[in-house]
């Protein structure tokens, strides 16, 4: 087991943020994690030091992380950045409309677009949608990268079957696992699935911004990034830090999650992040046996919704069995049934996004829209 206090021993003589006072007398560090032969350290830097100080910042996170391997037990070694922003007395209000202004934030470089797929609440199925229409958009013939920004709670590695720990090239950035025709990255490559990650805001905050921007992504087309549910610190990370090209809903059809998938839609529009569509998964079953369908969480809210809101409703994704067990097993059902009508839902919400998103051209005639009943 690796030792905190010889952690930060190793880190005592390491210059902090303004060059000259030792980390360890700087009072910097402000929490060390550690888990099997991994450590993971935060860092409290002044707000301005990553905007005005980018290269003194990185190397000063290759210094930490060199010194922190000098601990006995250590063999990897993450390092995150965090920072209390500074409140302003700016009145509250509508922002601007994107599109009138320059986007926010800065552009992931060898990214064209970044979607977010995202629910107002858990348990409604977004992260299987998110590998599913990721997979989907790659059979389209585009460049596809998936970022699991469920720090709390990553699936990705389950859902696309990939364990390992990332690789780091030349330039110092992770390299992306593949699969089923994805490039990913997921904190689930650098802990171990069992591991709670007992993480403040600022520090899911930072650990994001480097998934996004110390990883070689290259060329992707587009971005899927699978987000936490709710409307947090790592939303609002998202949004104020990359120019997002748009935000998918997911929801079930019942009241309850159409409420909360309401307030997902307001947070977006408040930071002028543009709604590409709303998803009702769950939609509907199909009892395998007598081939009756039930509506257990009732049917068409989410239509309504879209409509009432005035946002696309990309499609209807029923209850079924074999999705979850595809899911389950790491081979999503849009890669290992690609044929089937289930694969197929998820193809024509991919295509609507690609057109959307002016990354295909649109369909030369009607597509068909499959209902299983």
């Amino acid at each position: 087991m690796i030792n905190k206090e010889t952690v930060l021993a190793a880190l005592a003589g390491v210059p902090g943020p303004d060059g000259r006072t030792p980390l360890g007398e700087s009072g910097g560090v402000t929490n060390v994690t550690t888990q099997d032969s991994r450590v993971f350290i935060a860092i409290t830097v002044d707000p301005a030091f990553p905007r005005t100080q980018p290269v003194e910042m990185d190397k000063l996170r290759k210094r930490v992380e060199a010194a922190a391997r000098t601990a006995p037990g250590v063999l990897s070694a993450i390092v995150t950045f965090t920072a209390e922003r500074p409140t302003t007395n700016a009145p509250a209000g509508r922002p601007q409309a994107r599109g009138q202004g320059s986007p926010q934030g800065d552009p992931v470089p060898g990214v064209k677009h970044i979607v977010a797929v995202a629910s107002g609440k858990g348990g409604v199925g977004k992260s299987t949608t998110a590998a599913n229409l990721a997979v989907s958009l790659a059979a389209l013939g585009l460049t596809v990268g998936v970022l699991d920004a469920d720090v709390y709670g990553p699936s990705m590695p389950r859902l696309f079957g990939i364990e390992g720990k990332p690789e780091v090239n030349a330039e110092g950035k992770l390299i992306p696992l593949e699969s089923h025709g994805c490039k990913i990255m997921s904190i689930g490559f650098l802990v171990d699935e069992n591991t709670p990650m007992v993480w403040r805001g600022p520090m899911v905050m930072s650990a994001l911004t480097q998934l996004l921007r110390d990883v070689a992504w290259d060329g992707l087309d587009v971005m899927i990034v699978d987000m936490p549910p709710g409307t947090g610190d790592a939303q609002l990370t998202m949004a104020q830090t990359v120019p997002l090209s748009g935000a998918v809903i997911v929801s079930t059809p019942q009241d309850l999650a159409l409420l909360d998938a309401r307030r997902g839609i307001a947070m977006f529009e408040r930071v002028n992040v543009p709604i590409l569509g709303l998803i009702e998964n769950m939609s509907y079953f199909v009892c395998p046996h007598c081939g009756e369908r039930s509506d257990i969480f009732a049917h068409g809210g989410a239509r309504h919704e879209a409509e009432r809101l005035e946002v696309p409703f990309l499609g209807e994704v029923p209850l079924e069995m074999a999705i979850r067990e595809t899911s389950d097993g790491g081979k999503p059902i849009s890669a290992t049934q690609p044929n089937g009508p289930f694969a197929q839902i998820y193809a024509n919400v991919a295509r609507a996004l690609s057109e959307r998103l002016a990354l295909t051209e649109p369909a030369t005639r009607p597509q068909l829209r499959i209902v299983v009943e």
